[in-house]
């Protein structure tokens, strides 16, 4: 099976990758391998799909305007 090399990963992005193997109980050459295969199967279409079944599901439900709260959280 072919091998990649990935060069100049941050000392912090490693350190969470390491975490992330450790809550799914993976080596990090596993949880590495996880994640590429998930992101090469990744198809838009699942994505909008998945987007329109929320937006039913959200659908005659009103909300509050969070201007407000948006923009104190902006003022901090």
């Amino acid at each position: 099976m072919p091998s990649v090399l990935v060069r100049n990963v941050s000392p912090s992005t490693l350190a969470a990758l390491k975490a992330r193997a450790r809550r799914h109980q993976r080596t990090l050459e596993a949880e590495l391998r996880s994640i590429l295969e998930q992101a090469a199967s990744f198809r838009p279409v699942d994505a909008r799909a998945l987007a329109a079944r929320i937006r039913g599901r959200l659908a005659g439900r009103r909300f509050s305007d969070s201007t407000a709260l948006i923009a104190a959280d902006r003022r901090r």
